[in-house]
Order: structure tokens, then C-alpha cells, then sequence
């Protein structure tokens, strides 16, 4: 037991956690049975109705997905929309307010310096497009948003919104973003924000944070299905987005020459999803919920400090993560091997840690060209770090392996 959370029944419940010790929770989680169970008893009822029948059978569970996701976000069921990842959530978002008129030519787009490759690089799509430009808000010496900068650059000329992030996804540290979201509705200015790496192992509140738009994926710190991601957005937010690849799923054809766009976010959804794996989605959900994020984060927290500790009393490793709030995201690196070299000898001790390099967050100039990431979740345990730790030591050269 550890607080709230039975540390050996969650294990007991995840198939996977008795074959290998599973670090790289920020890439993709370990599923528990029940949401395995979920995701191929709907594929069997596929098979034996059809796939119109069986989404028809379960449309009042598709819709308890959406209550439940609204429930973990502090947000209502209509303000959230299931996708098929983050970024397909962040590209419907940020085009749709680009095509609903809200990028131009002459704005400004504020970034901090942890973001992610795939969100930034939406935000140079559009850039090129419109003819919008891109101001990097300055990092402080933790490695966190520089508030004052942010609240200058806001205040100077004409800025379309501001992308933040929670989480970065190639160290452990935590931007202050209800602080950021004070100053973005200070200033009028609509803040987009990536929870892709905390939602599931911390709370997120979109009210308490203040963000029009927040997008997470189910298969990171939520322990849902690969393919499946969130996205929020504020009620008085979602008439000014026109979403790309519209459909039956997302608007109405009210005659041959127009249509009408459904309200909410579900103007950001699609026809044409994978029912079985938002149904697991729903499930991993409802498991966070259950437990509590408060008392994951505890856990997690608790983990991931005992992991850095573990490696910063090793002579010649370093862990990168700053911020005075840090995550379940453990980065480090050794003087004597590679990350590649720390991944490959994990692989073979049957843990689970992966290589995090530059080009994922090529603004963060205190980023190594590559570390290694761990990060534990709230059913791992203090053995499994500490082979991990073991790895690590024993690649010293002259050392034996554990």
C-alpha cells in the first residue's frame, strides 16, 4: 500500500508489470487488464454485429467517456472532444483557429522553450501560411517560462495566442501555467496549452489554469490505448475555430451550398473513430479517477525523486531536470556511455527506459544532444529503480554487469 493506492493490487492488474520493469511511462504506459478487456471485447461485438450495430449498443458508454474525461479536466462533457492523438487534437485546434480567422498576417505566436516538436511545428505551419511569426518566450535559469518575459511580450503588439507547456516532455520540470493563464487573460490573448505530459499523473484544472485549449493523448500518463487523445475547449472559445477535415462527425449539411458546424468542441470531432479504443480510453480514465490524481501524483512524485537521488550519488551522472516542481520525467546522463548505450543495457536487464534527443525540443538551450529517460509510474516500484540504477553503475568501465 502507499496513501490511496495499493501498490500490488495495481500491479496484480497490469499484465505487464510481472514481465519487464516498465520506466518509459511518458512514451506509453502499461494498460491494465480491465482496460485491455474493454478495447477486445468491443472488437468481438464488431465481429459479431457489425460496426455501426455495436457503436450503437454502446453509445451511452462513448458518451460516459466524455463526462469522465470532462470530470479529470474540471471541464463540462460538451467542452471535451476523444481524438485519435495530441497532435491530431493540437491540429484541429490551432488550424481551426487559423482558418476561423484568428492567425494573421503581422501577429505574433508566444512559445516557451520546452515545446514539443510536433506542437511547434504546427505553429511553423501555420506561420508560413499566414504570415504570422513566432516569438520564443525567454526560459529562466530553472528552465521554466519566464513570466515577466511572457508578460511583456504580451503587452507589445498584436499577439494571436500563446502556446505553453505543462510538461516537457525531455525533462522533468513543471511550467507555472495557472500563472502563465492569469497573464494570458490579463491580457485577451487565448492560451493553447500541451498536457500531453501531465494529464494522467498530475491534476490538470482548465478552469484553475485559465487555457481556451488543452490537448493530452490516452497513452502516456492516462494508460490508455495508443490512438486515442483529448481535447478541450472553453465554451466561449469554441465559435471562433473553423477545423480542418470536417464531416458528418463534426457538422451538419443543412443544403447543397452550406453547412453548419456542430457547437462546442465536438466541432473538432470526427465520424470516423475507433470506438473499441476510446471505450479503453474511458476505462483508464476512470481508473485515475478512482484512485485520485493527488495520490498518483504523490506516488509518482515520490518515485521519480527517489530515482534522481539514486543517480546523483553516482560519480559522473548528471540529471537534468530543473524547476522547482518536477515531474514523474527523470533525464540524465553519464560521462562514461551514451544514452543509447544506457537504453540498450536497460533493454537487456528487461527494463524500460528510452533516449530523449534535441530534435524534440530544439528551443530548450540547456537540452544535451541526448539523454536518458525514466519515468516511473505509480505502480512501479523502488526495486525496479534501483536496477535501473545498477545498469547505470555497471557500465562504468571495469565495472561487471548486475
Amino acid at each position: 500500500m502507499h496513501g490511496a493506492i495499493d501498490v500490488e493490487a495495481e500491479r496484480a492488474a497490469t499484465p505487464g508489470a510481472s514481465g519487464v520493469a516498465h520506466l518509459n511511462n511518458a512514451g506509453a504506459s502499461l494498460p491494465t487488464s480491465a482496460t485491455l478487456d474493454a478495447v477486445i471485447a468491443h472488437l468481438r461485438l464488431e465481429s459479431e454485429r457489425g460496426g455501426y450495430e455495436a457503436a450503437a449498443l454502446v453509445s451511452d458508454r462513448i458518451d460516459a467517456v466524455r463526462a469522465s474525461a470532462a470530470r479529470l479536466l474540471g471541464s463540462g462533457p460538451d467542452e471535451v472532444v476523444v481524438t485519435g492523438s495530441d497532435t491530431q487534437a493540437w491540429t484541429k485546434a490551432l488550424w481551426g483557429f487559423a482558418l476561423g480567422g484568428g492567425v494573421s498576417g503581422g501577429d505574433r505566436i508566444l512559445a516557451d522553450r520546452i515545446a514539443y516538436d510536433s506542437h511547434y511545428l504546427a505553429l511553423l505551419q501555420v506561420c508560413a501560411l499566414t504570415g504570422a511569426t513566432i516569438e520564443v518566450v525567454p526560459s529562466r535559469d530553472d528552465g521554466t517560462i519566464d513570466l515577466d518575459a511572457l508578460g511583456e511580450a504580451l503587452g507589445s503588439g498584436p499577439v494571436a495566442l500563446a502556446s505553453v507547456t505543462h510538461v516537457g516532455t525531455h525533462r522533468g520540470l513543471v511550467n507555472p501555467v495557472e500563472d502563465a493563464g492569469a497573464l494570458c487573460r490579463r491580457a485577451g490573448v487565448p492560451l493553447f496549452l500541451d498536457a500531453c505530459q501531465s494529464l494522467g499523473q498530475m491534476p490538470v484544472d482548465v478552469g484553475a489554469i485559465g487555457c481556451d485549449v488543452a490537448t493530452s493523448t490516452g497513452r502516456k500518463w492516462l494508460r490508455g490505448p495508443r490512438g486515442t487523445g483529448l481535447l478541450y475547449v472553453h465554451p466561449g472559445f469554441a465559435d471562433r475555430l473553423s477545423p480542418p477535415g470536417i464531416g458528418g462527425g463534426s457538422a451538419v449539411w443543412t443544403d447543397a451550398g452550406h453547412y453548419r458546424l456542430l457547437p462546442g468542441a465536438q466541432r473538432c470531432g470526427e465520424f470516423e473513430v475507433s470506438v473499441a479504443t476510446h471505450l479503453g480510453l474511458g476505462v483508464a480514465i476512470d481508473h485515475v479517477l478512482e484512485l485520485g490524481p493527488d495520490a498518483i501524483a504523490g506516488r509518482v512524485g515520490e518515485l521519480a525523486e527517489h530515482l534522481r537521488r539514486l543517480l546523483s550519488d553516482l560519480d559522473g551522472v548528471e540529471v537534468h531536470d530543473g524547476g522547482s516542481r518536477r515531474s514523474g520525467i527523470v533525464t540524465f546522463t553519464l560521462e562514461w556511455a551514451t544514452p543509447a548505450e544506457v537504453v540498450a543495457a536497460a533493454h537487456a536487464a528487461g527494463i524500460n527506459v528510452t533516449a530523449s534527443g534535441s530534435a524534440s525540443a530544439r528551443l530548450d538551450e540547456a537540452n544535451p544532444d541526448a539523454v536518458v529517460r525514466a519515468s516511473p509510474h505509480y505502480y512501479n516500484t523502488t526495486d525496479e529503480l534501483e536496477a535501473l540504477v545498477e545498469v547505470v553503475s555497471a557500465l562504468r568501465p571495469g565495472q561487471s554487469a548486475p
